[in-house]
């Protein structure tokens, strides 16, 4: 009785997990959640004690870390740079001669870039950095799902998350944003039909209005008065502290049915509906069903979401049909293919590999 409750408390025991982008927002709120699960929690991205962010912001994966350990878990910090593949590879490598398994990797890198924050219209935006941006945000996702992959493939198993923004097709922001939100979901979608093959499951995640460090920071409350944000904006009385999204992902992770829900776009709100999980403070915020008020918002910018909203319907109607039609003309049972493309395919997906030395995550001595 006391192992089933222990295991119930720790569903993800013996687990092994990476979130890149763990240095803050989301990901620093996924990385706490998945060591309050019972994973072992790896923290990657580029800011260090001593080497703080480019963004000029003070938190680091260091502290991330340090929040897992201090709440009883198990985390290790590693500087990456997720835009250079090399560092990424590395990091991969050293995983597996640590642990012999990756079982879950989260990607929030660059959610909170400054590139992608100014809202405007797109004829109007700056791109003098646009292509950095896609590189810090956008790029950084391929290369480390890339690698995820390779390392899930051998094993016939495992959990990819994209974190995005918005649960629909959308995203505000200016055009490099949009390109790297809606991107992330598309990618999701192809990706899925990839792995699923190999046992390998990759899905999108959105928090609410997620109540980040930089979010308090605007609204000049901290995370115990931050009701006071409020009085500025109703909307932010039903925002969410990053654990939320982070126990989100960690129910996600401990579903033994994962499969079955690879390639779709989740966001957290759902998922509590679903897994009855709560916040930090026990409520159970639900962006979903919030009735948005959209009183500080200019008739401009109500008439372009209204405009976006209807066009996007119709967009998706259209797929929809052309899904369907295309889908009557598939043959059920697919030939067996022999070409030199295909075999090329084939040779490429790794096997795996026995190693009966292989450490398990439970004789993990780092922490």
């Amino acid at each position: 009785m006391a192992k089933r409750t222990q295991q119930a408390r720790k569903p993800l025991a013996g687990r092994v997990a990476l979130v890149a982008g763990a240095t803050r927002g989301a990901g620093r709120g996924i990385a706490r959640a998945l060591g309050e699960a019972g994973a072992i929690v790896y923290c990657s991205g580029r800011s260090v004690k001593d080497n703080p962010s480019q963004y000029k912001r003070p938190e680091t994966i260091d502290e991330t870390a340090e929040m897992i350990v201090a709440a009883g878990g198990k985390a290790i910090p590693i500087r990456v740079d997720h835009s250079i593949e090399s560092e990424v590879e590395a990091l991969f490598a050293q995983i597996h001669r640590e642990q012999g398994q990756i079982d879950i990797v989260v990607d929030s890198v660059g959610g909170e870039d400054p590139m992608m924050g100014a809202y405007g219209w797109f004829w109007t935006a700056d791109l003098t950095n646009a292509a950095k941006a896609l590189e810090n945000s956008l790029l950084s996702h391929v290369i480390t799902a890339k690698h995820a992959a390779l390392a899930m493939l051998r094993a016939k198993s495992g959990l990819i998350v994209e974190v995005t923004e918005n649960n629909l097709m959308g995203a505000g922001g200016n055009p490099v944003g949009q390109i790297v939100k809606l991107g992330l979901k598309g990618l999701v979608l192809t990706w899925a039909a990839e792995l699923r093959p190999h046992g390998v499951a990759i899905v999108a995640i959105t928090p609410g209005f997620l109540r980040s460090e930089s979010m308090l920071e605007h609204f000049g409350v901290t995370e115990k008065n931050w009701r006071d944000g409020g009085k500025e904006d109703k909307n932010f009385l039903e925002s969410e502290s990053p654990l939320y999204v982070g126990r989100a992902v960690a129910a996600l992770a401990a579903e033994p049915k994962i499969l079955k829900r690879t390639g779709q776009l989740y966001s957290s709100w759902e998922l509590a509906r679903e897994y009855k999980f709560t916040d930090a403070d026990g409520r159970r915020p639900d962006w979903g069903k919030l009735k948005i008020d959209f009183g500080k918002h200019w008739s401009e910018l109500l008439e372009y979401i209204r405009t976006g909203n209807e066009l996007q319907l119709q967009w998706l109607e259209t797929v929809t049909k052309r899904s369907k039609s295309f889908a009557k003309q598939l043959p059920k049972q697919p030939a067996p293919t022999t070409s030199a493309k295909a075999k090329a395919v084939r040779r490429s997906v790794p096997r795996r590999r026995k190693n009966r030395n292989r450490p398990t995550a439970a004789r993990s001595k780092r922490s």
